[in-house]
This record gives C-alpha cells, sequence and structure tokens, in this order.
C-alpha cells in the first residue's frame, strides 16, 4: 500500500489529574521521558492549579511524577527547537508561587533542573527513599529560570544553593533531609499514601486560615522580623472568623484526639 501516512498522535495526557476528596493529584505523565516538561505538560499544570485554586472544594494540591521520576526537567529538545517558554505566559512556578492553596510535592524519583525547581516551588517536599534532586542548569549553560536560585538559599541556606546550582552533583534522599529540602523521607511504596495523610491533616483546617496563614508564612519568609511581625498584627486584625465555628472547630479535633 503506498500514499501518504499521519503521524500518530499520542491521546496519551501530559497531567494526571485525580481528586482524593478535597485534594486534587496532579501526576507529571510522560514516564517515557522521565517526565520531561514540554509545552503541552507546562499548559496543563497552568491550567489544572488555577483551576484547583478557584474551585471552593479543593484544599490542597499534590504534585508527583508518574513511573520511575520526578520530573528531568524541561524538554530541551522541545525547548531549543521551538519557540521559546518565554512566549508562553506565566511559568508553572510563577502560577505555583501566585496560588492561594499549599501544594505538596511528592517526589518519587530523580528531580532535576526544571523538575527540581517546580519541587522548590511547592510549599514543601515529601521524598521517597529513592528520590534524588539536582539542578544542572549552569554545568550545562543555563540559568534558573522558575525561581531556583531565589528560593533555595531561603530553603536550605546560601552555602548549600551554591553547591547545589553550581555543581549540578546530586544529592539523595538522606541529604536532602538533612539540609532541610525535604520534610520527611519515606519508604518508596508508601509515598503517596504518607504525603496524602499530610494533605488530608491540612485539608480539614479552616480554609481561609490556611490560605491566610500559608500567605503569611510566605510574605515573612522574604521580611525582616520587625515586618514579618507587623504582617502578622495586620493579618490578626483583618483576618474574621465566628467564635461558633471555632468552637466546633476545636471541639472535633479534641474528640479526635481522645479517640485516637
Amino acid at each position: 500500500m503506498t500514499g501518504k501516512t499521519t503521524p500518530e498522535v499520542s491521546e496519551t495526557p501530559p497531567l494526571l489529574v485525580e481528586r482524593v476528596d478535597q485534594v486534587t493529584v496532579l501526576t507529571l505523565n510522560r514516564p517515557e521521558r522521565r517526565n520531561a516538561i514540554n509545552r503541552d505538560m507546562r499548559r496543563a499544570i497552568k491550567k489544572e492549579l488555577w483551576r484547583a485554586d478557584d474551585d471552593p472544594d479543593v484544599h490542597v494540591v499534590v504534585v508527583s511524577g508518574a513511573g520511575s521520576s520526578f520530573s528531568s526537567g524541561v524538554d530541551l529538545p522541545e525547548a531549543l527547537s521551538g519557540p521559546s517558554p518565554r512566549t508562553e505566559g506565566p511559568t508553572p512556578t510563577q502560577v505555583l508561587r501566585a496560588i492561594s492553596k499549599p501544594v505538596i510535592a511528592a517526589v518519587n524519583g530523580p528531580c532535576y533542573t526544571g523538575g527540581f525547581e517546580l519541587a522548590v516551588n511547592c510549599s514543601f517536599i515529601i521524598a521517597s527513599e529513592q528520590a534524588t534532586f539536582a539542578d544542572t542548569h549552569a554545568q550545562i549553560g543555563l540559568l534558573n529560570g522558575w525561581g531556583g536560585s531565589a528560593l533555595l538559599p531561603r530553603t536550605v541556606g546560601l552555602a548549600a544553593a551554591i553547591q547545589i546550582i553550581l555543581s549540578g552533583e546530586p544529592i539523595d534522599a538522606d541529604t536532602a533531609l538533612r539540609i532541610g529540602l525535604a520534610n520527611e523521607v519515606v519508604a518508596h511504596d508508601r509515598l503517596l499514601d504518607r504525603t496524602l495523610e499530610i494533605a488530608h491533616t491540612i485539608a480539614v483546617g479552616h480554609p481561609g486560615a490556611v490560605q491566610r496563614m500559608l500567605r503569611l508564612l510566605k510574605d515573612g519568609a522574604g521580611a525582616s522580623v520587625t515586618e514579618a511581625l507587623a504582617l502578622e498584627a495586620e493579618a490578626a486584625v483583618s483576618f474574621r472568623t465566628t467564635g461558633s465555628d471555632i468552637t466546633e472547630r476545636y471541639g472535633r479535633r479534641r474528640s479526635a484526639a481522645k479517640g485516637s
């Protein structure tokens, strides 16, 4: 048979979306490319983050990777041969920093370069024992563009950030835990279960208070102690909730504590 053939177009979505109660789970889904972040995936990440932020029934977002990797970073062959990602509007990490809800990175394997920046921009990281982290931008002649150079020193300290970013050497999960990059390291087959446990614990909190505290913590982290205290005082005056809601939630927590 002769004639012109039409190239096959994969119908596999670059991002899987699942709701688990009040938690949205986003899974980077290009396992055959180690979840390299291409244009379609960037678009999907931004769309689903905004969607979760606009949905009052979603209180927490979890981001993880399909297969054995979290992400190898931006899809370089695509980025170098097509339009620059700079033409796409806000980056996924700008959206991450802008939304009002906590985002937990469940890092299941190698987490490199652009994928590393994506994880660092999340509210915090829970790592599998098989996770490794590296930023190879400087080693291959690129600069951070997704906030890594600004946020990593605030997470692990300046000296550790300089070593990680300039050397490009990978660090293992235990080292990530020791320097404060990861909050917890768990058995690989427990990663999503443990991350969802944490997410659900946050999700049952008062949504307005959780979101306001998240913003307060983020804004205060980049301020002086005096400025951070002023932000806290302003939030305490402007934030409103009801006494009955507080009493009800306090009672539920006490009952749960007694039953555990």
